[in-house]
């Protein structure tokens, strides 16, 4: 195999950059995210890909792009991945998704407190020369309660730093999460919404929450209750939020994150929140601080390094999980094939009859897949050519 090549877009942070090239990988990087065809176009001859939250990529992409390995979401979602069209054409997909936590977890807490303060209408009041000193709908948020929905990752620690500053915890998730510190569970999002004066969304990005938070459920949100959404922008009916504020039964709102959003900086952007009082709207930041991105950027490219150095797949995200350790000198056989009974003996008779002698092996299967990584003092032409042969092979690789 000739030099790995690899294609970063939506301006991943240089570190990732300087890892790979470091490890020997070609690097392109590109400012902005690639629509469809762009994407195709550019990923030929391209190994692996890095992007960001902007830049789908469609199960026709994969289809095109034969040569592409691993797939690097710097950022935690892999939503804009067809994760399963990629298990199915030996793609790997890595993510992040612990860098960014705190960096969200710290803006949800500040708009939070701008909110309960009402700072952005204070501050637009003296940029536009008007004095406003008036307590009139500010608030502490000590002893205020807030409904976490969502308790992941962000959900979970946004729960222990609200509690920190005495907020009263309540949460709700679909999955059974343990409670952290005093924060006490919702059996229902229904009664998360009747006890919550603040309510925040922390969901994930499958297709099934799509639209899962529209007027019904603002309705049933306490009067004057304050609502954030940092997660994915198409869980939210927007048109709805707007009509709560405007009634005066949603006090404020913050929101980063919108049903489509401008691929690059500078474009034009329009949201039917837009002017409306102690409403925060901010472009996609939350996990953007310098400490996330960089944290991200090291994360993600040392997946990608790990996986086209040694065929580990740890943490990913749609194949099987599997590191074994490195020994020295020989060759790796990566091999990944469709999970059957019997495969593993087919490939180990392949080499006993080419009297390969196996060194180390692990084996790993997830659903439909499975993953051998076989360690060998040598491994001639034909051992390839019958192994890459094989009806259950997915894509084989000698490292």
């Amino acid at each position: 195999m000739g030099r790995v090549k690899a294609l970063l877009l939506e301006n991943i942070h240089p570190l990732a950059v300087s890892l790979l090239q470091d490890s020997g990988i070609e690097v392109q990087s590109h400012a902005g995210a690639l629509d469809e065809d762009e994407l195709i176009a550019a990923l030929d001859g391209v190994d692996l890909l890095g992007i960001r939250s902007k830049t789908e990529v469609t199960e026709r992409v994969l289809q095109t792009a034969t040569q592409l390995q691993a797939i690097g979401a710097f950022c935690i979602g892999t939503n804009q991945v067809a994760l399963k069209a990629a298990a199915e054409r030996g793609v790997v997909v890595f993510n992040a998704p612990f860098s960014n936590t705190r960096s969200v977890v710290e803006l949800v807490i500040g708009e939070i407190i701008a909110m309960a303060r009402r700072l952005t209408e204070k501050d637009g009041d003296l940029h536009a020369g008007t004095w406003n000193k008036d307590a009139t709908g500010s608030h502490e948020i000590r002893g205020r309660s807030i409904g976490i929905v969502g308790y992941g990752n962000i959900g979970s620690q946004l729960s222990v730093v609200a509690e920190m500053l005495g907020l009263r915890v309540f949460f709700y998730d679909t999955e059974d999460k343990l409670a952290l510190g005093n924060a006490h569970r919702c059996e229902s999002l229904e009664e998360l919404l009747q006890v919550a004066e603040v309510v925040t969304l922390h969901v994930d990005g499958r297709s099934g929450n799509a639209g899962f938070f529209g007027a019904e459920q603002f309705g049933r949100m306490r009067p004057r209750a304050l609502f954030l959404n940092l997660s994915r922008g198409f869980v939210v009916d927007y048109d709805a939020l707007r009509e709560g504020l405007l009634s005066g039964h949603i006090a404020g709102a913050a929101v980063d994150v919108f049903p489509t959003e401008p691929k690059v900086k500078g474009e034009r952007f329009v949201s039917p929140l837009q002017g409306i009082p102690n409403v925060i709207l901010t472009p996609h930041v939350g996990g953007s601080t310098q400490e996330a991105q960089e944290d991200i950027g090291r994360f993600v490219a040392t997946k990608l390094r790990d996986f086209v150095q040694r065929g580990t797949t740890t943490l990913n995200v749609n194949l099987p999980t599997l590191t074994l350790e490195a020994r020295p000198g020989g060759h790796r056989v990566t091999h990944l094939h469709v999970n059957m009974p019997g495969v593993l003996a087919k490939v180990n008779s392949i080499l006993a009859a080419h009297g390969v002698n196996i060194e180390g092996q692990m084996l790993s299967t997830l659903g439909d897949n499975g993953y051998v990584i076989t360690d060998v003092n040598d491994i001639p032409r034909a051992v390839v050519d019958e192994l890459a042969a094989l009806p259950e092979t997915i894509r084989l690789r000698v490292i």
